[in-house]
């Protein structure tokens, strides 16, 4: 057993083989299609079951819908940890996209009365998806070298916004159904060819925004590539992730430009439902280690810390 527990919700995306090995818990989000609500996860069944099944049925037409996970799942889900003794990390998805963060910081609150001896350290990973997923990771790394849990933490606090995402989405109808451009430019670029790219930002509560666009799939693809080999840190030897709504043959493609130039630890998942609901089927992001995205940020600042005992990133 480890010395302290992780946990995240199930919007981080963690592949399962990795999160076995890890000991990652995951408490999963719901979704509603149609009005019937499904576990975003379930333990034993392969996500890109559930995952394929949730973008099919998005292309079909059909309304989908998630919520926030309430205070009262977070502590029913860590309790049992605390009972044995463990402190824990609860990583979130980022507070600027979900209420869940949150809820997650009143579920830790109540459990340390409940346990004053116990620390839970709820942390918004400012990001989604696998931004969240390998952040946490990380933690289960440093775990493995003997680092507390406050160690951890504090760690990921310093190096959270080193964590880079950049996606593009293939129809612009979802962007627009979640509110995050106009029916006009909607239109606008679907008639043009316009793939937008986008990004989590630098505010406290990070935020998806708009960085750029490009005409064509491909072409919005190597501009993501060409993004990451402009900002990524060490990216022969990091664990670098890409996600996709259901369109493994475009992930390929954008894993492919980065192995062309020497990048090989990737990670390639269906991505997560909770934010899928928003961007659709058809997208694909990329999450690595890179420079801090508060650019305010001296370049020597923008390393990711190799060790929580340096506390210097």
């Amino acid at each position: 057993m480890k010395k302290f527990a992780i946990f995240v919700d199930s919007g981080a995306n963690i592949p399962n083989d990795i999160r076995i090995a890890r000991e990652i818990h995951v408490i999963s989000f719901q979704y509603m299609i149609d009005g019937v609500e499904h576990p975003c996860f379930t333990e034993g069944m392969p996500f890109e079951e559930t995952a394929k099944q949730f973008y099919d049925a998005m292309r079909a037409g059909a309304e989908a819908k998630t919520s926030l996970l309430s205070a009262e799942v977070f502590e029913e889900a860590l309790r049992p940890a605390l009972e044995e003794g463990r402190d824990v990390l609860l990583f979130t998805i980022s507070s600027g996209v979900s209420g869940t963060f949150a809820q997650a910081q009143e579920a830790a609150g109540r459990l340390m009365k409940e346990f004053p001896e116990r620390k839970v350290f709820a942390l918004d990973s400012a990001n989604a998806s696998l931004g969240e997923g390998l952040i946490a990771i990380k933690a289960a790394d440093l775990r493995d070298l003997g680092e507390s849990a406050q160690a951890c933490a504090e760690w990921v606090k310093e190096n959270t916004y080193k964590m880079n995402s950049y996606f593009t989405v293939d129809d612009l109808k979802y962007l627009r159904r979640s509110g995050r451009i106009s029916r006009t430019v909607a239109i606008a670029g679907t008639l043009l060819n316009i793939k937008p790219l986008l990004r989590a930002d630098e505010s406290t509560n990070a935020k998806i925004v708009a960085c750029g666009k490009a005409r064509g799939r491909r072409k919005a693809l190597e501009a993501i590539a060409e993004t990451f080999f402009k900002r990524a840190i060490r990216p022969e030897s990091s664990l670098v992730a890409i996600t996709h709504g259901d369109c493994p043959e475009d992930a390929e493609f954008l894993a492919n430009l980065l192995r062309a130039k020497g990048v090989n630890n990737i990670i390639v998942e269906y991505h997560d439902i909770c934010t899928g609901s928003h961007v659709g089927p058809g997208m694909v992001g990329l999450f690595f280690w890179g420079k801090d995205r508060r650019a305010a940020l001296p370049e020597a600042e923008q390393q990711p810390a190799a060790h929580p005992a340096l506390h210097k990133a």
